[in-house]
């Protein structure tokens, strides 16, 4: 907007890589008038999926009285802004020969072989309030409780690297993680089983691809995400004649694009169980179409189908 009040007329775009809130959520932020307002001096705007463009829609044709010119076009404040969706993704080549790079097969073998009588359940993620990792926690308790054949079976990996630890939130979402962990270490554990092996620190990025690989089940539930990229590493990472199960919140932006992965709802934990036993009990047939599905779609779309689908949408936009 500032550009604009100078007098810059060339074309500008922006994207937005988290979630746009809903019209009421949205329109409780102090301001929010001025905010959606800065957004018509762009010529595009994008956003990760179709349900933001679905809330950026509502929002200014309520709010902001913004006239609808075709699905992807609104005027308002004597502007016109191309609202799309632009899913990015990853660099699917770039990940996988990351995934058979010496490091990377070092750490699947040397899981397989530590592990090799265990099923693996795995979360990498941030430590942060928005990703749900004490819900995943309190869904795999679950898991144990109504599923007692997993006992002694079944372990989850949970690697959540520090976050903003000097903020007391951050510092009371680790202590309540580190509880949970640790009570159902003490109440299912046996003396050559431990349910949960929790991590706080960054495991190297060559290694995560062998990590991906050996674990049985992915384990991507955040709350509200709006994209989140692990999910399709994860899914890049498997071997295709035995692939693991994606188990992904539907609240993920990526729920829009993976929808082979089990779906799943992070705040109801025993629906959560019940989905995890599903991708644990799958049959390989099953595990190999969803896969095959899956791998499809993000190499279809991956960042370089991003960056070019952006730049060629701001090219075509008006002037």
């Amino acid at each position: 907007a500032e550009l604009r009040a100078m007098g810059c007329t060339n074309r500008i775009g922006f994207f937005l890589h988290i979630p746009l809130p809903p019209p009421l959520i949205l329109a409780a932020i102090p301001q929010h008038e001025w905010l959606i307002r800065s957004l018509f001096a762009y010529d595009l705007v994008g956003f990760q999926s179709e349900a933001d463009v679905a809330h950026f829609a509502r929002y200014v044709g309520e709010e902001a009285g913004a006239e609808a010119l075709d699905p992807h076009h609104f005027r308002a404040f004597h502007r016109t802004v191309r609202a799309q969706a632009f899913p990015i993704g990853i660099d699917v080549d770039e990940f996988a020969a990351l995934t058979h790079a010496s490091d990377a097969m070092d750490m699947y073998h040397r899981i397989r072989e530590e592990y090799k009588r265990r099923r693996l359940l795995l979360g990498i993620d941030r430590l942060d309030y928005s990703k749900g990792i004490p819900h995943r926690v309190r869904a795999f308790r679950e898991l144990l409780d109504r599923y007692p054949e997993n006992r002694g079976s079944a372990t989850m990996i949970m690697i959540a690297s520090p976050s903003r630890d000097d903020v007391h939130a951050y510092a009371d979402l680790r202590q309540e993680l580190e509880g949970l962990c640790g009570s159902i270490n003490g109440d299912y554990g046996e003396l050559d089983w431990m349910p949960v092996r929790y991590i706080h620190r960054m495991v190297a990025r060559k290694r995560v691809p062998g990590l991906c690989r050996a674990a049985a089940v992915g384990l991507v539930t955040p709350l509200r995400d709006g994209m989140n990229l692990v999910a399709k590493e994860y899914v890049v990472a498997q071997d295709p004649d035995n692939p693991g199960v994606l188990v992904l919140s539907r609240f993920a932006g990526a729920a829009e694009q993976l929808k082979e992965a089990l779906l799943v709802n992070p705040y109801d934990p025993q629906g959560m169980a019940d989905s995890i036993q599903q991708a644990l009990q799958m049959p390989l047939a099953e595990r190999q179409a969803r896969h095959q599905k899956l791998m499809a779609r993000i190499k279809e779309h991956d960042v370089h189908w991003w960056r070019k689908a952006f730049m060629d949408a701001l090219q075509a936009a008006a002037d």
